[in-house]
């Protein structure tokens, strides 16, 4: 699922880089994006914060919706709604969210996604709605 040719492609936003997670791996109807653990991104209970789980959710969603294997033609999306539930704490150094396409037609399409740390413990899901747009220029 990696093609790695694509991933390296894609720009990079803003907040991915300030976040530090990564496209690992991108097909049809299918993404993975990793964080590692570090201490810029836990909360006060000194474990990942929420927020970094919903944005780790959001960008493997979003992803595996607008493949299309051709980095001439990219495709953008942008989340209409987006549903967090949390399970349980990472316990390992780093943070896996994995999303799978699983509905939609022209204009919008479904996801759902889930997080884990590298030890297998489960994390959070998600399910979301996304609206397709057209890529901006590079």
């Amino acid at each position: 699922m990696s093609n790695q040719h694509l991933i390296d492609a894609e720009t990079h936003s803003g907040l991915q880089t300030h976040l530090g997670y990564r496209l690992v791996a991108w097909s049809d109807g299918a993404a993975v994006v990793e964080m590692d653990i570090r201490p810029e991104i836990l909360n006060r209970q000194n474990i990942p914060h929420g927020g970094v789980h919903a944005v780790m959710l959001d960008t493997a969603m979003g992803y595996c919706g607008c493949f299309t294997g051709d980095t001439e033609k990219r495709q953008l999306a942008l989340t209409l709604s987006m549903t967090v539930n949390y399970l349980g704490q990472a316990k390992g150094t780093r943070l896996i969210a994995t999303g799978r396409r699983t509905g939609g037609g022209r204009s919008t399409f479904f996801a759902e996604a889930q997080v884990a740390d590298d030890l297998g413990n489960p994390v959070a899901t998600a399910t979301g709605v996304f609206r397709y747009r057209p890529a901006l220029a590079r």
